[in-house]
């Protein structure tokens, strides 16, 4: 292949030119000085939006120059232009010397350049390339999850088997179990409401955020997914919660925590304050939804919950304010949340159930079955989690191993839940720097020093 320099390459991808089709005689000679990481970085945003053009679900949020996506629709760059740009982008990436001796440059450089690696896998699922449930994660997430067996699981059912009341298998025991903690329809929003309001409360605490950042709710159906943050730019969010199915008590905070405070709308605020408007790093407007970023951000989303609301806490303020708006006896919560704490730790059986079905193991007959049994899902659950696992694919891992690779991270460096202040300040880190998921994997990813 004949390579373009970066200039050209930006003009050809831009400008209308055809990406690559020139012989080495007839490009300009450009110093690799014209390139740099805020070069590399516009064009990686342009390439991405071309990617969102042949997968709706890429681009999760943009709110960058309009121009470029009108330029971006114009171009129609097809998948092999795309990939053969982003190698280019790379290959600059890798090649660049440092602008700087800051670490935070090293690590926007990282971040970037694992982000491309993510963006070219894309391509290539998109163009019809096989890879394994571990490879792809490994390409898109920079991870890849541990493994566990229908017996660890069964090891897990088997102490709930003791917990939960009544006959019948563990799953139809669990979901006859957890119907008297639904919450009523027309008190949702009440509810959904209340939760949102004490997760930023209690982030505010320990957070600076944004003067006027917001965010609005909706009550969708027929998604694949039980709740949404889209990120619009300019510290808003809107949050999406679906009600095909019956949405329990603990989901409240859950989703409050997840999808707003000190979840998804604060990580987005934050990279946009920090990083987009702090740094001028044009990278931070566009969210790749199928990139390292996400495991950050599940894994930061999801950790958070307990990050605002330890265990005793939670439980507390459950039953003093949810409980009562959702009209629900609280005399049961205890149970019920030591419960579902065994239930937590059949979180890794959805990604078993994803890696079987997407390499070919099982049909989807077969995985419905297995989320029924060892995910404890009723089966129109476990159809609709099926749904998001043909969708989303190896994206599962994020919220999962994310969450335990962000708390092994936190509390290896001292943010222990004794240690609030400590872990507040390395929660915020992560929400608001560049981090690579496999980083956190190791010890050898240094904390912030401690102010």
């Amino acid at each position: 292949m004949i390579r373009t320099p970066l200039l050209a390459l930006t003009t050809a991808l831009f400008l209308g030119s055809t990406l690559l089709g020139c012989q080495a005689s007839e490009e300009p000679e450009i110093d690799m000085a014209d390139a740099n990481m805020d070069t590399i970085a516009e064009s990686f945003v342009q390439l991405a939006l071309a990617v969102g053009r042949h997968d709706s679900d890429y681009v999760d949020s943009y709110f960058g120059p309009s121009e470029w996506k009108t330029q971006v629709e114009a171009e129609a760059l097809e998948l092999a232009d795309i990939r053969l740009g982003a190698e280019e982008l790379l290959h600059d990436l890798e090649t660049l010397a440092p602008d700087s001796d800051d670490p935070l440059d090293a690590r926007r450089r990282v971040a970037l350049g694992k982000t491309l690696i993510s963006l070219i896998a894309k391509v290539d699922l998109l163009s019809g390339v096989r890879m394994s449930f571990d490879d792809e994660s490994k390409a898109l997430y920079d991870v890849v999850a541990p493994t566990y067996s229908a017996e660890h699981f069964q090891e897990i059912l088997d102490r709930l088997e003791e917990l939960l009341p009544g006959s019948g298998t563990v799953t139809e025991r669990f979901d006859q179990f957890r119907q008297d903690f639904v919450i009523p329809p027309d008190k949702l929003d009440a509810v959904f409401a209340a939760a949102v309001e004490a997760c930023r409360a209690k982030t505010l605490e320990y957070m600076d955020l944004p003067a006027g950042e917001s965010f609005e709710i909706e009550y969708v159906t027929d998604k694949s997914w039980s709740g949404y943050n889209w990120y619009k730019g300019n510290y808003h969010s809107l949050i999406q919660v679906n009600t095909d199915l019956p949405i329990y008590i603990d989901r409240a905070l859950d989703l409050a925590c997840h999808e707003g405070y000190p979840g998804h709308h604060v990580y987005n605020l934050m990279l946009e304050r920090e990083l987009l408007r702090g740094q001028d790093w044009i990278e931070y407007s566009l969210y790749p939804l199928f990139s390292p970023r996400s495991l950050i951000a599940e894994g930061t989303a999801n950790f958070g919950i307990e990050v605002a609301f330890p265990a005793a806490e939670r439980l507390a303020f459950e039953k003093e304010v949810l409980f009562s708006m959702a009209g629900i006896d609280p005399v049961g919560a205890g149970v019920y949340y030591e419960i579902q704490e065994l239930v937590r730790q059949l979180g890794y059986a959805g990604n078993e159930a994803a890696r079987g079905y997407l390499d070919g193991e099982m049909n989807a007959e077969t995985a419905v079955a297995w989320l029924s049994t060892y995910s404890l899902m009723s089966p129109k659950r476990a159809e609709q989690r099926l749904r998001f696992i043909e969708q989303y694919r190896a994206y599962v891992i994020n919220y999962n191993y994310g969450q335990d690779l962000v708390r092994n991270y936190v509390e290896r460096s001292g943010g222990t839940a004794d240690n609030p202040e400590l872990r507040w300040r390395l929660f915020t880190e992560l929400l608001s720097k560049p981090y690579a998921p496999s980083e956190l994997q190791t010890s050898e990813l240094q904390p912030p020093e401690v102010q």
